[in-house]
Formats: C-alpha cells, sequence, structure tokens
C-alpha cells in the first residue's frame, strides 16, 4: 500500500539527507507535533461521544471563553512535545506565560509556538476547525529561554504548519522548500503526502472578509471591498466570489487549495490595537506558509515577516492570499483618504477613484 506513497516520516528524512550536519532534532519534534495533531483529530471526530463539545467557566488571555477542546489540545501539545529534549520552551494560545518545561525534562535548541485548537467557536456546529504551529530557533539551546527569546520575526521561522480537521485530516507544513500537504490515513495512522510544492495563483476572483465588520473598516479596505463587489460594471472588470468561514486555518487551506485573497485588517472598534489576530502564533506561521506558495502576506502597510514582536500575544492586522490582489490593497493603504460620511450619499467621493488596474 506504501509502495507509492511518501509518508511523512519519509518527507522528512529526505529533507534532512540535504543537511549532512543536522542532529534530527528538528524532525523529531515535528513528528512530536504530528502526533499532537493525530490526538487532537481523534477527539474533534468523536466530539459528543466523548463528552468534549461545549464551554468551561474560563476565558483564556485573550479575554475568550474556553471551550473543553481548547484545553484539551493545548495539553496534547505540551505532553507531546516537552519530554523529547527538542524543545527549549513554548507559547501557546491558551497560556497566559510561556511554558516552562518540567524540570525533570532536557531543553533543546528550538521554540514552538500554537494556537492548538483556531476556530474552537465552530466545534459546536461541526464545522473544520485545526491547530496552527510555528518553530523557532531558540536563541540559547540547552536553557530555559526568556520572554525576548519568543520575540523574533516571522521570517527567522524554520518550520511553520497546521493541521486542518475537516471531512479528512490534513497536515500542511513548510520547512523552507515549499508548502506540502499530507493526508491522514486512519487505518495506518500516517500522514501520508497528498500534494507537493503547492502553489497561489497570482489573481483571483475570490476575497473573504467578515462583512458584519464593515462599518469599521479603513478607507482603504472600505475601497478595496466596494470595488470587488460592483464586479464587472466596475473598475476591476470582473466578479467576485464572497467566503467567509471564521477559522483561519480553513481560510489559509481554502486558499492554498485554490486561491483568493484574505482579509482581517485593522478596525476602529478598539483604535489602540493593531488588529486582531496573533502574531507570532497565528499570523506568522501562515504568513510563511504563503509566502512559501508564492503568494504575499501583509500587514496592509509593510511584509507581515517583518514585523518585530513586542509581545508574545501581539495582534496585528493580516491579509494575505494571490500577490497581485495583496499588492492592490497595499498600495490602497499608501493612499491618502479624506475623512468620508457614514451616510452613503455624503461619502467623499474620492474614496474609489483612481482605482489601479
Amino acid at each position: 500500500m506504501l509502495a507509492d506513497r511518501t509518508t511523512l516520516v519519509q518527507f522528512l528524512i529526505e529533507e534532512r539527507r540535504r543537511h549532512p550536519d543536522a542532529s534530527g532534532d528538528f524532525n523529531a519534534l515535528i513528528l512530536d507535533v504530528a502526533l499532537a495533531c493525530k490526538a487532537i483529530s481523534n477527539r474533534v471526530a468523536l466530539g459528543a461521544l466523548v463528552g468534549v463539545l461545549g464551554s468551561v467557566d474560563n476565558t483564556n488571555v485573550q479575554g475568550e471563553v474556553q471551550q473543553k477542546l481548547d484545553i484539551l489540545a493545548n495539553d496534547y501539545f505540551l505532553r507531546a512535545t516537552e519530554w523529547s529534549g527538542h524543545v527549549a520552551g513554548m507559547v501557546s494560545e491558551e497560556l497566559d506565560e510561556p511554558y516552562l518545561l518540567p524540570a525533570e525534562h532536557p531543553r533543546g535548541k528550538y521554540l514552538l509556538l500554537f494556537d492548538p485548537l483556531d476556530g474552537s467557536s465552530n466545534i459546536d456546529v461541526n464545522v473544520s476547525v485545526g491547530s496552527i504551529f510555528s518553530i523557532l530557533r531558540a536563541p540559547h539551546p540547552g536553557k530555559d529561554p526568556e520572554l525576548d527569546d519568543f520575540l523574533q520575526p516571522g521570517y527567522q521561522q524554520v518550520c511553520a504548519g497546521y493541521a486542518i480537521y475537516g471531512p479528512s485530516t490534513m497536515l500542511v507544513l513548510s520547512v523552507g522548500t515549499g508548502v506540502h500537504a499530507f493526508t491522514l490515513d486512519p487505518n495506518l495512522g500516517e500522514f501520508i503526502l497528498t500534494r507537493q510544492s503547492i502553489q497561489i495563483p497570482p489573481s483571483t476572483k475570490e476575497f473573504a472578509i467578515n462583512a458584519s465588520n464593515q462599518r469599521f473598516w479603513e478607507p482603504a479596505v472600505q475601497r478595496y471591498v466596494q470595488e470587488c463587489l460592483q464586479g464587472r460594471s466596475g473598475p476591476r472588470l470582473k466578479d467576485f466570489n464572497m467566503r467567509w468561514v471564521a477559522s483561519l486555518v480553513a481560510e489559509t487551506h481554502r486558499i492554498l487549495t485554490r486561491g483568493g485573497v484574505f482579509l482581517y485588517p485593522r478596525d476602529s472598534r478598539e483604535p489602540v490595537k493593531p488588529g486582531r489576530l496573533r502574531l507570532l502564533y497565528e499570523a506568522n506561521p501562515v504568513a510563511f506558509l504563503i509566502e512559501q506558495a508564492g503568494g504575499a502576506a501583509s500587514t496592509g502597510r509593510q511584509r507581515l515577516l517583518d514585523v518585530v514582536p513586542a509581545d508574545i500575544h501581539q495582534r496585528v492586522s493580516f491579509i494575505f492570499g494571490a500577490r497581485e490582489e495583496v499588492t492592490r490593497i497595499e498600495e490602497y493603504h499608501a493612499e491618502n483618504y479624506e475623512l468620508a460620511s457614514t451616510m452613503p450619499l455624503y461619502r467623499t467621493r474620492s474614496l474609489y477613484r483612481s482605482a489601479v488596474g
């Protein structure tokens, strides 16, 4: 059955052969993460049968209500990776502070950052959820990391990926040599390579945004979405489809599968916050994958992977996908806009002028 198939283990061995001096710790850490994802996939699939649906009487550091599976998934990540000596420390969306490894476990040379269960608000309605992870080099291998050790810009990632728990469970990752997708064979318990060297088309007719927040968007985003909605009769001269799943993993997977552009822009609801998604363990790993697949990832004003973190739970605006669309949105952000009225008949005419292309 495996004669003409490549497993995740085989794929990583082939990658390691390109680096004869590699110790194997990196591959082993990825396999530990894959094990955690298999365990989470099993629990997500069983759902109400094992009593893991619903929320608990607690909130995480983000002020979000924790689901039972949030806590369980976080524990799976910690237990699968803390003992091996491959990691020095971890950061999770579900933990206020970096995770200090138990004293009996050796400290490794990598840092693991993760959102153990992205899109957990979708669990009870049986919509796809996932896990997102990022791997960085530890500045001081063999020692407990300091807080600042995790505050590395995204371009320093050595691996990023996600698992999506849908009709099938898939692990999508990059070690800096393109983006590759592995599907979990439940009979074998192995991830099998099913898509290799994924590429995102540079243009698209599909965008994803939460339209309920339109009244809070910046003028550049208002302009971009309005032009898309005008379709063939507007400046874009083509019709667009709009999608929104409310799961970053699901949105990313759709774009890696069939193209598109995703926007979760900065808005005026909380002006002191530069965005809604978390930089270190959501935006950075997704941006790494998107760039490896030939797409672009931005805050709207700069390349996402160049952002220097100031806090482990820092939020950021995030726009990614088809390179031509991301470039256009950045160009719109670079323009000056007069303050427009909230009444449609009295909006500043210049808001939608001089469309590119």
